[in-house]
């Protein structure tokens, strides 16, 4: 399900009388690599007079350098982006063969191009302490990253610090808490330490609130909101640079929209510049705005739009008394298989492993709690566009006043039945059946898989039938609907045979000049034939 939120980032100086500001470097746009969608971009400055270059640093990242010819009272920057809020599965990556295991070694080329980012600063106790409780011994590598990520959030409890700069790793670890960059450089100190090439990023990070009202089930934000935020980013052969959050202990997600990433927090700032000197007041803001947002299951309306919902259904049901409409069940349940609830069989294939067993099973329950007199039928059901064949279906007819169509349940055959009849069998039993109904045994045919050779046995036997009551009397009639054929060959599937009957062999026969044989005699009868 898409969501589109629309972010707005102000920060505003506002001086104490007019001043001359120097050149200007804006770091506030998302870094090219970033998988969120962004959609639109905006930088809005005030003052409007002012010579803006777009231009990529040496590390790759978007920046904005400002000239401002005048004096002014106010410097205002404005970001506007639109994002996607697709869910981003953050391990759609694969490893180059030979890196899914660490501790590896980087390629000698590949090396020396991360060298910037492999730089350790000096390690205290404190680091080393806290190393030593990362295992580097053999183990798959996204599981290592994973795991030293989740220690340094739960080493480090969250706080907001608004003091300028970065804590080291001594001064993180000695408190024990820290700001989302304090933990950020410690998770890239603790990468390095084990050589992994790791970067600081500055960027945002939107939360959207949940869907779900009250009650202390709901997880995570309970109302969309957006902030600058920090994380890491490690670099590994094959998935490149990989997002990992200290704050959350997570794997970043379309949540994440990196602006700034680059070997040491110092470069990542997001505005900087000089001014001469001046009292300055300094404010910042950020919101975020869900747009052409598609109705969820769990919150599919506004509530204004709830209430007139409310309002037409009860008078749907007010006109549906009126009018004495009654409303019954359909005679098609839906159901899912509890063991592969995610399987396709279940929602949009034909067929499955398991969807025919499971199925059986519940229309054998059916009849056995809600109509245990009544008669199963296995046959075909809805023919969807597209597929070879029609779907089965599984229907118990039963009456109303309880009275048993088929009384011994036993006497319905089984698909798991391991009992040996065999093609013998079928054609004693149509045998059996024409003498009992009276009929020809000329009309019995057999039938042929397509492709089959001579020396293979028929599939089954075809016989057939039409119910006639000619003068009061009950009887039975049967004829071929065509020449007798040397072989009569079905079209391919797994369906019943008499569903696979090639049509285009039944001739058009008017019904003036059908003829039945009934009984022992032929006689013409104006009706038409059906099998």
């Amino acid at each position: 399900m898409s969501i589109e939120v629309k972010l707005h980032h102000r920060t505003a100086y506002r001086y104490e009388r007019d001043v001359a500001l120097g050149p200007q470097v804006i770091q506030l746009r998302p870094a090219p690599h970033c998988k969120t969608p962004v959609r639109d971009y905006a930088l809005t400055l005030t003052p409007a007079e002012h010579i803006l270059h777009w231009q990529f640093d040496p590390l790759g990242n978007h920046l904005a350098r400002v000239v401002f010819p005048g004096k002014t009272s106010e410097l205002i920057v404005d970001v506007a982006l639109v994002a996607d809020m697709t869910p981003i599965n953050p391990f759609d990556f694969f490893l180059d063969p030979g890196f899914e295991m660490f501790p590896f070694q980087y390629p000698e080329e590949l090396a020396q191009n991360l060298e910037p980012y492999r730089w350790v600063e000096p390690v205290g106790p404190r680091l080393r302490a806290f190393l030593d409780e990362i295992s580097g011994a053999a183990q798959n590598t996204v599981a290592f990253v994973g795991d030293a990520t989740a220690r340094v959030r739960d080493r480090v409890a969250y706080i907001a610090r608004l003091e300028h700069g970065v804590q080291t790793c001594e001064e993180t670890l000695g408190e024990g808490s820290g700001c989302c960059r304090d933990s950020a450089w410690l998770l890239v100190q603790v990468f390095r330490s084990f050589g992994l090439a790791a970067r600081f990023v500055s960027g945002y990070l939107i939360q959207l609130g949940s869907d779900e009202s009250g009650g202390e089930e709901v997880v995570g934000p309970k109302v969309d909101s957006a902030d600058l935020h920090a994380w890491a980013e490690v670099f590994l052969p094959g998935a490149g640079w990989i997002g990992v959050d200290p704050t959350s202990g997570l794997f970043t997600g379309e949540g994440h929209i990196p602006l700034v990433c680059t070997p040491s927090p110092s470069q990542a700032a997001p505005i900087w510049g000089t001014v001469e000197p001046a009292n300055v007041e300094f404010r910042f803001s950020l919101s975020v705005e869900r747009v052409n947002e598609e109705p969820s299951v769990t919150k599919p309306f506004r509530e204004e739009e709830w209430s007139r919902v409310r309002e037409v259904a009860h008078a749907v049901d007010r006109k549906l008394t009126e009018q004495d409409v009654r409303l019954t069940m359909g005679g098609e349940p839906t159901f899912v298989g509890i063991d592969e609830p995610e399987s396709l069989q279940w929602s949009v294939e034909a067929l499955g492993e398991v969807k025919r067993t499971r199925g059986l099973v519940l229309i054998r329950r059916l009849r056995e709690r809600t109509a245990p007199g009544g008669l199963l039928h296995f046959g075909q059901g809805k023919w969807y566009p597209g597929e070879p064949l029609p779907r089965w279906a599984f229907q118990c007819i039963s009456r109303v006043d309880g009275v048993p169509v088929w009384e011994d349940a036993e006497l319905i055959a089984r698909e798991d039945d391991e009992s040996s009849f065999g093609l013998g069998d079928c054609l004693r039993f149509i045998e059996a059946l024409s003498e009992r109904l009276q009929v020809t045994k000329e009309s019995i045919l057999a039938a042929f898989e397509p492709g089959s050779d001579e020396a293979e046995e028929a599939t089954g036997y075809i016989l057939p039938l039409r119910r006639r009551q000619p003068g009061g009397r009950l009887a039975w009639s049967s004829q071929l609907w065509f020449e007798r054929p040397e072989r009569l060959i079905l079209f391919p599937g797994d369906s019943p045979i008499g569903y696979r009957i090639n049509a285009d062999t039944v001739p058009f026969v008017a019904p003036d000049e059908l003829t039945q044989h009934i009984g022992g005699g032929w006689r013409s009868r104006r009706h038409g034939f059906s099998l």
